[in-house]
């Protein structure tokens, strides 16, 4: 469904991109038709010798030629925003369909010592993050990124629930708001910090008394000045001195100005398209909790101005603070206006009216964003549904049915069912590529995403709220002088004093102490599974090791036994990828072997 829809956005799209295009040509040409008619007609004019006709000619062709240019940057502006829809849409084919995502695929926030986030791909390439991620800001991609490192309150997370799940109902306002916030996609700006450190850098402060009371009449004298040279007396002379006056004094402050208009005039555009993103947010009327407290930190205390029309207000006094970079344009303006005073004070005096507001705002947006991304997975993927969020992780357990790894293409995932409502540890033991380490992983990310407020890819999924912490990659590190054993050691003590001091702790370990000899292998294992039971930890363990699989005889309601195991046909393999009760019996290393020329013997 998500797809036709997706589909169809990009065939309609197309259509526009090719009328807008059609009309920028047409536009140019009349303007190109303009300026020579024009001249050849106001050639003929001055034949008649009627200045005043030839004045108004000249006249009107000047705002005719100015309407059309207001019509070509109107055009180009619907053309811009239709390529980013188009882009925008692609993208979400290519997702579908390829795993490509043209946003951050949050590699910054990779950390190997994490509890969880390196054996559970949740960061980097290929990653959850990546699946998910639809925030153009880099406060949106922190938000996201804090949702997917940390369990959240319960509170939280269904909030997160029902504000995403409501966003889902309406793909085009996900899309709208993802066209306005594109701009800042791969942006080295960013946005908040940027005016935040301009709202507090007393180094752009501008003006005095005397400026602030004459900058304001100014164009009012020149006006009255014109009127009594029509009317009265001709005082041009006069005026033209004062104008030269005002572009000296233009041009002494011009360094304070540059400085001034080098810092913000970079983010005018884009605090417009900004201000377009948060009028979506105005304008709808929200049912969930959530969306209705994001709405609300966008009000303004007075009430009588909205937070998309101030913020537009900024940018537009931005704008026009650049038509100081055309000199003959810029010298006119200072010339009558003062016009770089009269912009660098207006958009002071905003500063001084609203710098708090608009802080507000971004801390709205990223979190939108954040949940934007979320509604966007639930509706790529309607069959996923919202995991139900348990209250006691001592009396609740973890249930999931029809589990699936969430970036594991559909068509290729095996789904498993799993209760732990009898037991405290799963021990799993199966063959080699039979599918142990995948289950342990889907088991942890389709956690992280419950906790973050996003839906799973299963059909039933409940879960207390768990403290995860995994033991799965396990390298040395040259730069630390550390062998693959001891990177084990310290990667188990960290697990160990982590379910001794947080009780609600979840473990997934994936064959302990591999770099080591088989006999110590056990020996180790078997006293570290019989450490967790007596701290009374909770988790699942994988594990080639059969002879584990008999301490469920000594611990019968602490630890149960799981495999996943192989089929053979002839000297076929056949993996079913099913998690089943019990130990395994059936091992594969021998076949393994004699599939590459290798034959094992029996000792007798």
């Amino acid at each position: 469904m998500s797809q036709v829809f997706y589909h169809n956005n990009i065939k309609a799209v197309r259509e526009t991109i090719s009328s807008l295009e059609k009309q920028i040509t047409r536009n140019s040409f009349l303007r190109l038709a303009i300026m020579i008619g024009g001249g050849i007609l106001v050639f003929q004019l001055f034949k008649t010798n009627n200045i005043f006709l030839v004045v108004g000619t000249i006249i009107g062709i000047i705002l005719l030629f100015a309407y059309l240019v207001f019509r070509h940057s109107k055009i180009e502006r619907k053309l811009q925003e239709a390529k980013v829809f188009l882009q925008i849409n692609e993208n979400e084919i290519k997702m579908i369909e390829e795993h490509q995502n043209m946003y951050a695929n949050g590699s910054e926030f990779e950390d190997p010592k994490h509890p969880y986030t390196g054996d559970l791909d949740v960061f980097g390439q290929h990653s959850l993050f990546e699946k998910i991620n639809r925030c153009a800001t880099k406060d949106g991609i922190s938000s996201l990124a804090s949702w997917l490192l940390k369990a959240s309150q319960r509170e939280d997370i269904l909030a997160r629930q029902s504000a995403s799940a409501e966003l889902s109902q309406d793909p085009e306002h996900l899309q709208l708001f993802q066209t306005k916030m594109l701009f800042n996609l791969g942006s080295k700006v960013n946005l908040r910090t940027y005016i935040q450190s301009y709202f507090h850098d007393k180094s752009m402060a501008f003006g005095n008394a005397f400026m602030r009371l004459y900058v304001p009449i100014a164009p009012w004298i020149f006006l009255a000045g014109i009127l009594v040279s029509l009317f009265v007396y001709n005082i041009a002379s006069y005026l033209i001195a004062l104008a030269i006056v005002h572009l000296l004094w233009t041009m002494s402050q011009g360094g304070k100005v540059s400085q001034f208009s080098n810092k913000i005039d970079k983010i005018g555009v884009s605090l417009i398209a900004f201000a377009d993103a948060i009028k979506l947010m105005e304008d709808r009327n929200y049912q969930s909790e959530l969306n209705k407290e994001l709405q609300a930190q966008l009000q303004l205390k007075d009430g009588d101005k909205k937070l998309s029309s101030v913020i537009r207000e900024l940018g537009q006094l931005i704008d026009k603070l650049d038509a100081r970079n055309n000199m003959l344009v810029g010298a006119i303006l200072n010339m009558l206006f003062l016009w770089d005073f009269k912009q660098v004070m207006a958009i002071n005096k905003w500063k001084d009216n609203y710098q708090d507001t608009i802080i507000s705002g971004f801390d709205a947006i990223s979190t939108y964003e954040a949940l934007i991304s979320l509604a966007i997975l639930c509706y790529n993927f309607p069959e996923w549904i919202q995991p139900e969020i348990k209250e006691d992780f001592l009396a609740d357990k973890l249930n999931a049915k029809d589990v699936n790894h969430p970036l594991i293409d559909a068509e290729k995932a095996v789904a498993n069912d799993y209760r732990a409502e009898d037991h405290q540890i799963a021990l799993i033991t199966g063959s080699n590529m039979a599918g142990k380490s995948t289950f342990l992983r889907t088991v942890g990310i389709n956690a992280v995403l419950a906790y973050a407020g996003g839906v799973v890819c299963a059909r039933e999924f409940s879960i207390p709220i768990y403290e995860l912490v995994t033991y799965m990659r396990i390298k040395d590190s040259l730069n630390e002088s550390t062998s693959t054993f001891k990177a084990e050691l310290d990667r188990m003590k960290f697990i160990l004093e982590r379910v001794e001091q947080i009780p609600a702790s979840y473990f997934l370990i994936d064959e302990m102490l591999r770099g080591t000899n088989s006999v110590d292998k056990y020996l180790g294992s078997k006293a570290i599974i019989k450490k967790l039971i007596g701290l009374n930890g909770k988790g699942m363990l994988a594990t080639h090791d059969l002879q584990l699989a008999e301490m469920s005889k000594d611990y019968p309601n602490a630890l149960k036994n799981y495999h996943f195991d192989i089929q053979v046909q002839g000297s076929e393999m056949l993996f079913d990828y099913k998690l089943k009760d019990g130990p395994c019996t059936i091992f594969n290393a021998s076949l393994l072997l004699k599939g590459i020329g290798v034959v094992v013997e029996n000792e007798n």
